[in-house]
């Protein structure tokens, strides 16, 4: 009776490291959240223009990479590395690009133009609807990436 007791105990032991080990490495794995840097921003001799959104997609219950913004920039310049969401003026958080955007996004970019997809953090999204504040997400004049001339 004994040893089966024992056998058991260990079974649990061997189990919860397992598991233990397993919520540790994906916690280590998890991309950090991105924080406004200067090297995200180019800066520019000639004017730095700014653009919003053309569509926002805040749904981040339904996991990773569902909190984004599709914008458009004019094909002769480069948009910053960094974007910008301003919550009540004064939060700034920063998310990044992935390119290029498929077609079932629904947004096609216009002549002279291509589209690039910024998402934001799922964690700054949730804390951010945590806080009440969840309705400024889907505000395009809360998103803005800058962009200036190639040249």
């Amino acid at each position: 009776m004994r040893k089966n007791q024992l056998l058991y105990i260990l079974f649990a032991l061997s189990l919860l490291s397992i598991l233990g080990f397993s919520y540790v490495s994906e916690l280590s794995e998890r991309v950090p959240i991105t924080t406004c840097r200067q090297w995200g921003f180019y800066s520019s001799k000639g004017e730095k223009y700014y653009t919003h959104p053309e569509k926002i997609v805040v749904k981040p219950w339904d996991g990773q990479h569902n909190v984004y913004g599709i914008f458009m920039i004019p094909d002769r310049y480069r948009n910053d590395i960094l974007f910008t969401v301003t919550i009540d003026k004064t939060e700034v958080h920063c998310g990044v690009f992935q390119s290029p955007v498929t077609t079932d996004e629904g947004i096609n970019a216009k002549p002279g133009y291509y589209v690039i997809k910024g998402f934001l953090n799922t964690r700054v999204a949730l804390g951010v609807i945590l806080e009440g504040k969840g309705h400024q997400l889907k505000q395009s004049q809360n998103w803005r990436v800058g962009y200036v001339n190639k040249e």
